[in-house]
């Protein structure tokens, strides 16, 4: 089982010492990765919903300055040795798909088989507008062709692809990722998600608090994870090539303990009630947890990390 926390990107704890330390610890503490999320920019007018709100509006604070994704990627890379970076997650749309490989296998090179790629299609209309992305109503079949473009790149020793966004062939493209193929954890709690996991995602990744897709009690979770595996099957995969990861945008007490249906809701309440909900969670087959557990400085954050390596990983180890 692996257990990880998110890494700034956006707000005062972007200052490089501080996003520094932040990183550092993590490692130092055992986390297994940390997590790095993606926009480019911010409109200052969204009409698009935002699926992770009950209200539909992307959560306040979007004037704050914000770090490039890959980039915020490879200086954690550099300034690390055994953590794992995952994009959470990269919209894969938003940038050109051949470049967008060679970024992330020379990320993968450079940090010696350390990067997983963690994908969405996205959501914010007015950013791939503002971005110039190709349209955002093929977002999911752009998402796709992209990352088999990826795949081809990775693997092939003499690659070539003809497809409708993307053509190339007679190209090289040395260095190959350490790892062979970058791991791509598919978010997302829609049909649309679930069937791309199927296809050719390594993970299943999901964030429990989405309204329109909840997963955020054990027998929601289970039915995910039950429609994934029969997915994965129809889509000629065997399930067990599909792990399944899970994301928890808050720290414990961020929330008081809940109930949904008579059912306990997930990583509401105390430091006990996470460790319980992890084991819970382990029991059915999850292997990743990652958790925000941000503070209002690096010195509050590195104290959150600590408390939650205290009081949650060790209960749950």
């Amino acid at each position: 089982m692996q257990i990880g926390c998110s890494a700034p990107t956006s707000g005062p704890l972007i200052e490089p010492d501080s996003l520094l330390r932040i990183a550092t610890e993590a490692e130092e503490l055992g986390f297994d990765y940390v997590t790095v999320s993606d926009h480019v920019m911010i409109p200052t007018s969204i009409a698009s919903r935002y699926p992770y709100s009950d209200s539909g509006e992307f959560p306040s604070g979007a004037a704050a300055p914000r770090l490039e994704q890959l980039t915020t990627a490879a200086f954690i890379a550099a300034a690390t040795r055994k953590l794992r970076i995952v994009t959470s997650v990269m919209v894969v749309p938003h940038r050109p798909a051949v470049l967008t490989a060679k970024i992330l296998a020379s990320i993968d090179f450079l940090s010696k088989g350390r990067l997983t790629l963690g994908i969405g299609a996205g959501w914010c209309e007015e950013e791939f507008i503002a971005i110039g992305t190709l349209p955002f109503a093929e977002r999911g079949a752009v998402t796709d062709e992209f990352m088999a473009v990826c795949k081809e790149l990775w693997t092939a020793d003499n690659p070539e692809f003809n497809g409708k966004y993307v053509q190339f062939k007679d190209v090289l493209f040395p260095p190959k990722p350490p790892q062979g193929k970058i791991p791509i954890w598919v978010g997302g709690e829609s049909g649309p998600a679930l069937r791309r996991t199927a296809k050719y995602g390594d993970a299943w990744y999901p964030i429990g608090t989405n309204p329109q897709f909840p997963m955020d009690t054990l027998t929601r979770f289970k039915a995910g994870a039950a429609k994934l595996r029969g997915l994965t099957e129809k889509a000629g995969r065997d399930p067990a090539a599909v792990s399944l990861a899970y994301r928890v945008s808050s720290n414990p007490e961020a929330q008081p303990k809940g109930s949904v249906d008579g059912e306990r809701k997930l990583f509401t309440g105390d430091a006990v009630d996470y460790a319980g909900d992890i084991k819970a969670l382990r029991d059915v087959g999850v292997t990743a947890f990652d958790f925000g557990l941000f503070g209002a400085d690096a010195e509050a954050t590195v104290g959150n990390l600590r408390r939650f390596r205290d009081d949650v990983i060790a209960k749950v180890r």
